[in-house]
């Protein structure tokens, strides 16, 4: 008994050390996964990590609590081969790149309907609460699910949020209420309710209100100079709520409708400029969609599935400052979209199966801008795909068909675009009787220029092409269970070459900036992931995880610019995570770092433009108390440890050290 307890602690160790000198684990996967063959589910599997043909990383509810994560974008910073942009503060943007595409090519999918900005091209993700979220999972290039809307197809990469489906077993209804509390005066109380509605029917009601004065102390370095400031107009204050309704018709299929609305004030606090921290801007969002799932399975060979959704967008974005004529500019946006998409899924013989999918949607944008063309854009995707797959070989091809036209009041009008898409991926498992596989992919993608890139004020050019993207992808995954005192060991290599072409980018004219297809980059890197799970007793699991990137994405765009072969702004050359985390009867505890290599904040890479890499460190303690049929979960946490001052965006300083605390109630 003392050998075996001595061997687990060698390993985790030995694994801990390990980790920490190559910097890679991966926080994802907290159970292992196996393949369920010849059973009809209703709800679609979890993808597996280490199966896909293209990478594929995901965190589970169970995950997010272990790990103590609090918000969106930081369940998707311990992903690999991601950067989240992060403004600074509770009420800062946050967008999501991929593998250094930019976030315009990354897809944000709100139970598996995409979420789009026409206006700008991304997607701020902190809008959306993790308190209502089931599973987050990020795919890199095409997925091998073939049974979804054409929109997943149209991406680089796409983000997944699905939200949590009620479960009855007890009781007819469940209670969730919350209240989180911490630094720089931020208050969230949340409330989801969830009620039974007969035999095939359930709805679930989710709200919740956050406010945070933001106001953070940092500190400004010039050279040798260091002043202690602080953060100003950071303030933020919201209203997010979100119904759901789930409903059965039997042999007649499913249906899922969801209404959300999302409702926001803050500040912008601005770039930190030496002897000027004055900052006066002001950001109104309002958003709300209603979007409806339908899903049937008719038998073994064919199913289909249908969805709807009308999206609402209004921004105000406000500006007082005195070098505008009447000492402040008033801006406010409107944009509305109309989405459907219809798919069918045959599958003929045991392991093939083919799907069509056709999606068309309307997108229209107002403005108070001067001149604004007030544009339409109607845009059609068809997706043809074929799948092969058995226990051992997965392969997957599909090819997209885009036609967009665009009609404007005034002004130029854009050419229609047509384009086809093609994308392949295979994954072979290379053993047997052990899950080793190894997996390819390639994909042909583009994304349109938004509707701020063509009619923003005099700079937009209705000229512009479709940026295009090409991947590559080849990498190696095994999972399994390499001795008896290893619950499970999940490990996966990726190397990747992306090419970015007709890149569009602002440059100056004979008077004024104009967008431009103007750039070219070259993004070459490797993606490692690694997770394990070490049961050191009977009462203590103790999990490893993390990830490890190197990327180099350079600009091979002219020859002879001073910036040529550059690494281009905002791309560490190395990132990583790692997480400890210690599950036990008394108090649960996880240990999480965040490190950045150097970045550049603009396209040569010179001093001036370095930003300083950063190790940005967290623990978090939790405990679970039952009674009765409830539930009581505290959790504590401490962010940014080591009272880190550092910047994601140059001059947008983050936090530093702060608390946080969560109280739970569960019936």
């Amino acid at each position: 008994m003392l050998d075996m307890f001595v061997k687990k602690m060698l390993y985790l160790i030995g694994a801990w050390v390990f980790f920490a000198v190559v910097s890679y684990a991966q926080g994802i996967d907290t159970v292992s996964y196996h393949r369920l063959s010849g059973v009809e589910v209703v709800e679609k599997a979890r993808p597996s990590v280490t199966r896909e043909a293209t990478p594929v990383q995901l965190m589970d509810r169970a995950g997010i609590e272990r790990l103590g994560v609090q918000d969106l974008s930081e369940a998707v910073k311990r992903f690999s081969g991601v950067t989240v942009q992060d403004y600074g503060g509770i009420g800062g943007l946050k967008t999501v790149s991929v593998r250094s595409l930019g976030a315009k090519h990354t897809a944000v999918s709100y139970d598996g309907v995409t979420v789009t900005d026409a206006q700008s091209g991304q997607v701020d993700i902190s809008r959306f609460s993790l308190d209502n979220v089931e599973m987050v999972s990020l795919s890199i290039g095409q997925a091998d699910d073939i049974f979804q809307t054409a929109r997943m197809y149209a991406s680089a990469g796409a983000l997944s949020i699905k939200t949590t489906k009620p479960v009855f077993s007890l009781s007819p209804l469940h209670l969730r209420a919350q209240v989180k509390a911490g630094s720089f005066g931020m208050v969230n109380p949340s409330l989801r309710y969830e009620q039974k509605l007969g035999n095939r029917w359930a709805a679930s009601l989710y709200g919740d209100w956050q406010r945070a004065d933001g106001n953070y102390p940092f500190t400004l370095v010039n050279g040798k100079l260091e002043e202690k400031k602080k953060r100003y107009n950071s303030d933020i204050e919201t209203w997010r709520t979100e119904l759901n309704v789930y409903g059965g018709f039997g042999k007649g299929g499913s249906l899922r409708l969801k209404g959300y609305y999302f409702d926001s004030e803050r500040g912008l606090p601005g770039s930190v400029i030496l002897y000027n921290d004055y900052a006066g801007e002001r950001l109104w969002d309002k958003n709300g969609f209603a979007q409806a799932h339908y899903e049937n399975r008719f038998n073994e060979r064919f199913a289909l599935q249908a969805q709807l959704k009308y999206n609402y967008a209004w921004t105000r974005h406000l500006d007082v400052d005195n070098k505008y004529e009447g000492g402040k500019q008033d801006d406010r946006y409107t944009q509305n979209e109309y989405y459907g998409s219809a798919s069918a899924l045959y599958t003929p013989l045991k392991y093939v199966s083919f799907s069509l999918t056709q999606d068309f949607f309307v997108n229209t944008l107002d403005n108070t801008l001067p001149e604004c063309p007030f544009p339409t854009r109607y845009t059609s995707l068809t997706v043809l795909a074929g799948q092969y797959k058995n226990s051992r070989f997965t392969a997957t091809a599909s090819l997209l068909g885009t036609f967009i036209t665009e009609k404007v009041k005034s002004g130029d009008m854009p050419a229609d675009r047509k384009r086809l898409s093609p994308a392949v991926s295979a994954s072979w498992r290379i053993l047997a009787d052990q899950n080793l596989r190894v997996r390819a992919s390639y994909k042909d993608i583009f994304r349109v220029p938004t509707f701020n890139d063509m009619y923003y004020l005099r700079i937009g050019n209705t000229g512009l092409k479709p940026e295009r993207a090409t991947q590559y992808n080849l990498g190696l995954t095994w999972s399994g269970q390499p001795a008896s005192y290893v619950r499970y060991l999940s490990v996966s290599a990726d190397g990747y070459y992306n090419r970015v072409r007709d890149k569009i980018v602002a440059l100056p004219t004979m008077f004024i900036w104009k967008m431009m297809n103007m750039g070219e980059v070259s993004i070459t890197g490797i993606d490692v992931n690694v997770s394990t799970e070490i049961p050191v007793c009977n009462k203590i699991d103790v999990v490893l995880q993390g990830t490890y990137t190197w990327q180099r994405a350079i600009d091979i765009t002219d020859e002879e610019a001073k910036n040529y072969r550059d690494q281009i702004p905002y791309t560490p050359k190395h990132s990583g995570t790692l997480s400890l985390s210690v599950e036990n009867p008394w108090v649960n505890f996880s240990y999480s770092l965040t490190a950045v290599g150097d970045r550049y904040a603009l396209p040569q890479n010179i001093s001036d433009n370095l930003i300083k890499g950063y190790v940005e460190q967290g623990i978090s303690v939790n405990r679970e108390f039952k009674f009765y049929k409830c539930k009581l979960r505290l959790q504590g946490e401490i962010i940014n440890l080591g009272n880190i001052n550092y910047d994601v965006i140059q001059y947008y300083p983050m936090p530093g050290r702060s608390y946080r605390a969560t109280v739970s109630f569960i019936m």
